[in-house]
């Protein structure tokens, strides 16, 4: 790990280590196949673009019952803070109707797009919605809505690394960093 990065105009340091991301992907991974193991027809990974590749990537790894890849592209960011308001850049690549789904998030912090995905599968016919992050705020999520896998709670902390980005830029690190105080 490194003992700093910079992106853009900011400087971020050491949070969690790729091993801690891991143990925690390989515990959550445990409580989904649990869950699913008597599955018969695959169950839809639908992983948010673009920040929950590397997690969807490593949890898709250990889950043992049959899955379905699909992706959608939302978007609510811009620099360090949540816009709130939802934007469908790339919809839904695959049908889900009648189907049990699993959203793959990076993180959760206001949860505005996780009402918003929930919303929009059930109102495209989704026969069960699930949502997956491995990481949540807490101390920020302020929704009625339940999420049903957590891998990490964090504070409300910017951060980059294993899929969260910058302003486009960080996704690539294996480790997460924290923005430097």
């Amino acid at each position: 790990m490194k003992e700093s990065i910079t992106l853009h105009d900011k400087t971020f340091v050491p949070y969690l280590t790729n091993e801690e991301l891991e143990a925690a992907i390989d515990r959550l991974a445990e409580i989904i196949n649990l869950e699913h193991q008597n599955e018969k027809e695959p169950v839809i990974l639908l992983c948010v673009l673009n920040g929950a590749i590397m997690f969807t990537s490593e949890l898709m790894k250990r889950l043992d019952f049959p899955i379905e890849l699909m992706t959608i592209k939302v978007a609510s960011y811009s620099g360090t803070r949540s816009g709130g308001h939802i934007q469908e850049v790339m919809g839904i690549t695959g049908s889900v109707k009648g189907r049990k789904v699993i959203i793959c998030e990076d993180i959760v912090d206001t949860g505005a797009t996780m009402v918003y995905l929930d919303k929009r599968l059930r109102e495209s016919g989704a026969s069960d919605v699930k949502i997956c992050s491995m990481l949540l705020k807490p101390e920020v999520y302020k929704q009625p809505l339940k999420l049903d896998y957590v891998a990490m709670e964090i504070p409300n902390r910017f951060i980059v690394g294993f899929g969260l980005d910058y302003d486009q830029l960080g996704r690539n690190y294996k480790d997460i960093y924290v923005l430097k105080d």
